[in-house]
């Protein structure tokens, strides 16, 4: 099934009500080096409000749909990647999927470290994964307070194509596989709660419904 692109580059991108940046998540962690939320100057921490405006949380069911193989490789994609990259910049992440602005392309961006160039995966395949497996701390842009400690591969080789539809081939370690394999995860509809265990899973609800309470009451 082709997917279709709208012609307007935020057209497809909802404002969603979020909460405030003391108490909104990342993806996966803060750009390297980036100052803590409560440290932001005015400026910034407008700007990282907004863009944390466009993504959704954890209960809507776009979050586990599986995302659809983008055919069309035109402006309006262009755009998006475009668009996407300014969201995730703006809100101080490493990645960003697709399906977390509420639209069902396999799309997905990263930069992993501040001086790296943002990179777009279109209908990534993960190729090889290493047998090697390491812990880290996640969070999500979805799951407002939450960070759990999530085991992946510890390299992995992934193929894709760009947003002008050239073939591209990633070989990552380290914080770059982990942020793709965790943008991936969201273009199939799985979040980090799924690769954690009942308890953590259980932990992690509380700490979210935790943040949720303390937005409210701000």
């Amino acid at each position: 099934m082709s997917a279709e692109h709208s012609s307007e580059p935020d057209a497809a991108f909802e404002e969603r009500p979020i909460p405030s940046s003391e108490e909104a998540d990342v993806e996966v962690e803060r750009e390297q080096d980036a100052p803590e939320p409560e440290e932001l100057d005015a400026e910034t921490r407008a700007r990282r409000d907004h863009a944390l405006r466009f993504v959704r949380k954890l209960g809507d069911p776009v979050l586990r749909a599986k995302a659809l193989p983008v055919e069309r490789f035109d402006e309006p994609l262009q755009r998006e990647v475009e668009r996407m990259g300014e969201l995730m910049h703006d809100a101080l992440g490493v990645g960003l999927a697709a399906t977390q602005l509420g639209v069902l392309h396999r799309v997905l961006v990263y930069r992993a470290y501040s001086d790296d160039p943002l990179t777009a995966l279109v209908n990534p395949v993960l190729d090889w994964q290493s047998d090697e497996l390491e812990t880290a701390e996640e969070g999500c842009l979805s799951l407002p307070g939450v960070h759990v400690a999530v085991e992946r591969p510890a390299r992995v080789r992934v193929s894709a194509r760009d947003e002008h539809g050239k073939p591209v081939e990633v070989e990552a370690d380290g914080l770059e596989a982990r942020v793709i394999q965790h943008e991936i995860d969201h273009l199939d509809g799985v979040l980090i709660l799924d690769r954690i265990s009942r308890e953590a899973r259980k932990e992690a609800m509380r700490a979210m419904r935790e943040a949720q309470e303390t937005a409210s009451a701000a």
